[in-house]
């Protein structure tokens, strides 16, 4: 079976990071593992508190990890102070890590502020130079690449200028006004757009750590980076389409929309 591990927060609702990752791994066939960068409090309407863990703490995670079950790939998701960033670049770099996804959060669907202003420099100059894709949204975008973002055609420039600095393909990723969910891939040099249909559906917490984590998981099994985005977006879709209603906030999705068999069944 492969493996894939993220890395990444504790979302203590389950609706995004570390517990999103691990279901959205799992329903998509690969077996998850994890190392927590950081506890948060938080629920559908927002994020209250947050304790990291220590760069110490975290390196020790991420070697029993390696040591014993080498990952296929490789989720990076909330990483909010740099001297976290600095000891996952440097453990992924000595490792030889591959199939490197990176989820460059700074701000959550609620619109709390995830990463430490002083961490934006770490996350870019030693980072994501390390990833096989980087999976900002419209917001991050702007930040990494230093550019609005209003139509298709500034979506462009801040993909290039974003794998310019960082070496790497660029899946940059729609909404936020500009489109209905198209997102577009840079790898290469050229550009492609996978066309989505935004669903109505209020519910969108932890949406960018489950395509993340979906785009690794179908890496890890083999897939090419298009196949892998491809899949990963029809496997959001889906989730959001199933309409699931938690919380009084921006609730989850169901990440486990397909799941069926006996032991999911309930009691009669």
């Amino acid at each position: 079976m492969r493996t894939a591990l993220t890395i990444a927060g504790s979302d203590s609702c389950g609706g995004a990071g570390i517990q999103a990752d691990i279901k959205t791994m799992t329903m998509n066939g690969v077996y998850a593992m994890s190392a927590i960068c950081a506890l948060t409090a938080q629920n559908t309407t927002g994020v209250t508190g947050i304790a990291e863990v220590s760069p110490e703490f975290l390196r020790a995670q991420l070697d029993a990890v390696f040591d014993d079950i080498f990952p296929d790939a490789v989720k990076i998701g909330m990483v909010s102070s740099a001297g976290l960033i600095e000891t996952i670049a440097d453990v992924l770099a000595c490792r030889r890590a591959k199939n490197i996804v990176i989820d460059p959060v700074m701000v959550s669907t609620s619109g709390s502020r995830l990463l430490q202003e002083d961490a934006v420099n770490t996350l870019t100059e030693r980072l994501l130079p390390l990833a096989d894709v980087v999976t900002p949204n419209i917001p991050e975008a702007e930040i990494l690449a230093g550019l609005a973002i209003r139509t298709a055609e500034d979506m462009k420039k801040a993909a290039r200028v974003i794998g310019e600095k960082c070496g790497s393909a660029v899946l940059l990723k729609g909404g936020h006004s500009i489109n209905d969910a198209n997102d577009l891939l840079l790898e290469n040099g050229s550009f492609l757009w996978f066309e989505g249909k935004r669903i109505d559906n209020p519910n969108t917490h932890g949406t960018g750590c489950t395509l993340s984590s979906a785009i690794a998981a179908n890496l890890a099994k083999g897939f090419t980076l298009r196949d892998s985005v491809a899949r990963a977006k029809e496997y959001i879709s889906d989730a959001l389409s199933a309409m699931l209603d938690l919380g009084h906030g921006s609730g989850p999705m169901n990440h486990a929309f397909a799941l069926s068999g006996e032991f999911a069944k309930e009691a009669e």
